[in-house]
């Protein structure tokens, strides 16, 4: 089963009918011993890096959701949700995040002329293949709505980069760890191919 890991701070229903709409069922879920048990397991996020960590604590979420990934069950994490892996986040002060992967989340730094937030269509460079970027091109665009991205210390993590006002990480790759920065559940028909390739590691 795919569980979608409900902290009240994520796109959960937009997630749940994007693998619906390929085929495959998805279960919300805020039960820290569901979550622990998940053959599959995705985390969105929308919001503050600082509020998730603490909603993810308060809800004695962490403990199972980095047991899913140490496990080598197949993981998905969304916007935020990629953010949270990563050692610390600088935004509105300096949080703690899971600490699966090495790197810190930092704000663009941009001129007048780019807009933070980034929002819209960008598109992918790939900088090395995987089993959920099946069918997926060099040059396809996905949707982006994010003011932070995650620099990884291990430049080999980074499986796709985009370009605003210069290259950062829009997907990283890690044995059955994917996250991405932009949202698949939003990004028409190449995102849902990213949840289809998803969902089908559990049928391998």
């Amino acid at each position: 089963m795919i569980v979608i890991v409900d902290y009240q701070m994520g796109n959960l229903r937009s997630v749940q009918k994007g693998f619906e709409r390929v085929g495959h069922s998805a279960k919300i879920s805020a039960d820290p011993d569901e979550i622990a048990a998940a053959d599959q397991l995705v985390l969105p996020g929308v919001g503050a890096f600082g509020d998730a960590v603490s909603e993810l604590r308060q809800r004695g979420l962490i403990e199972p959701i980095c047991d899913v990934v140490r496990s080598g069950r197949p993981f998905l994490g969304i916007c935020l949700g990629l953010q949270l892996l990563f050692d610390v986040s600088y935004e509105g002060g300096e949080h703690q995040g899971l600490g699966i992967l090495p790197g810190k989340v930092v704000r663009f730094e941009l001129p007048p002329s780019l807009k933070v937030p980034h929002m819209g269509w960008n598109e992918a460079m790939i900088r090395h293949q995987s089993s959920i970027l099946r069918d997926i091109e060099e040059g396809t665009h996905f949707y982006f709505v994010h003011s932070y991205y995650a620099v990884p210390d291990d430049p080999d993590v980074v499986a796709i980069e985009a370009d605003y006002g210069g290259p950062f990480c829009a997907m990283v790759c890690c044995d059955q760890l994917f996250a991405t920065q932009f949202h698949p559940e939003k990004s028409q028909q190449h995102g849902l191919k990213i949840l289809r390739n998803f969902a089908e590691l559990g049928k391998r």
